[in-house]
């Protein structure tokens, strides 16, 4: 059975029918789980905006952008490769993101406020510092 509203148990099922808790053991392993799961996902998003910050200021302001055309084939190798870890970094870091919302959507309270501390810890320890407010976050993702 599947909970609609929250709920405040040792018994979950999250994710996956396999991962399911029944002793206070496996429970609070499965939030200590969740709670680094989520400060990953900070320490993730902040080398993305990190390389993304990096990578944007190599490029003169002044130079015009032509993507099809290559100029120079060195220097464009090394920004489409700045790019591709750019994108792989997006991609997983959405993946978390959304395995972190379909955890919070098994109603647990307890899984709940682990995502919800190890976001703040991880904002904390990793975006918390952050003087390069300049750069715009585009993730589509809600819990970042």
């Amino acid at each position: 059975m599947m909970h609609m509203t929250f709920y405040w148990s040792k018994k979950v099922t999250l994710l996956i029918d396999d991962w399911r808790t029944d002793s206070w053991t496996s429970y609070l392993l499965t939030l200590f789980a969740c709670v680094l799961t989520s400060a990953f996902y900070q320490y993730l998003e902040d080398r993305r905006l990190r390389l993304k910050l990096i990578s944007g200021n190599s490029t003169p302001a002044t130079e015009i952008q032509t993507p099809l055309l290559l100029s120079k084939l060195g220097g464009d190798r090394t920004k489409l490769g700045v790019k591709f870890a750019g994108a792989v970094l997006f991609g997983v870091n959405s993946a978390i993101g959304y395995l972190l919302m379909l955890a919070v959507m098994s109603f647990n309270g307890g899984v709940f406020v682990a995502i919800v501390v190890g976001l703040a810890i991880g904002y904390l320890a990793f975006r918390s510092g952050d003087d390069d407010v300049s750069v715009v976050v585009d993730n589509p993702c809600d819990c970042a």
